[in-house]
């Protein structure tokens, strides 16, 4: 199923862990019509400007599917608002500043364990609501074997 000219639902609803643990992780109507505003106005975007595939890494998880992996109760991926996705060759500090200052709404933008000199390091983390967006912009950062965030984008 397509979600937009160069975004399917497969794209982020693939997952290892789910085909390895039989693990359903099809979304519901609600977490479809999410994953389809998601797409529309962040990932598309994105893609029309910058002209390059973006590879998503992490898209939707069913509530098990995300228990399974460890992931926050309170995921916004577990709703179909978020992925985590890199562009080849494009620094993702640069990435996210732009999508910072160009995209008009967006929920939560998260520069995950992004090392400064090393443009694949790392990913980004984009959320999109369609109830309330905050405009959030952090880095998250590994500290003392846990993970944390600050505030802003920081190399």
């Amino acid at each position: 199923m397509k979600l937009s000219e160069n975004f399917t639902l497969n794209e982020f609803t693939k997952s290892q862990t789910a085909v390895r643990r039989g693990i359903s992780n099809e979304p519901d109507e609600e977490h479809l019509e999410n994953l389809k505003a998601l797409v529309e106005n962040i990932l598309q975007p994105i893609r029309d400007a910058k002209g390059q595939p973006i590879r998503v890494t992490s898209g939707y998880r069913s509530p098990r599917l995300n228990t399974a992996i460890g992931g926050s109760a309170t995921s916004q991926h577990s709703k179909g608002e978020a992925a985590d996705f890199e562009i080849t060759g494009l620094d993702n500090f640069e990435l996210a500043e732009w999508i910072r200052d160009q995209i008009p709404e967006f929920d939560q933008l998260i520069l995950e364990f992004y090392t400064d000199g090393d443009e694949n390091s790392g990913w980004i983390h984009c959320s999109y609501s369609r109830k309330n967006n905050r405009k959030a912009v952090l880095t998250a950062t590994k500290e003392n074997g846990k993970t944390a965030y600050h505030h802003g984008l920081i190399k």
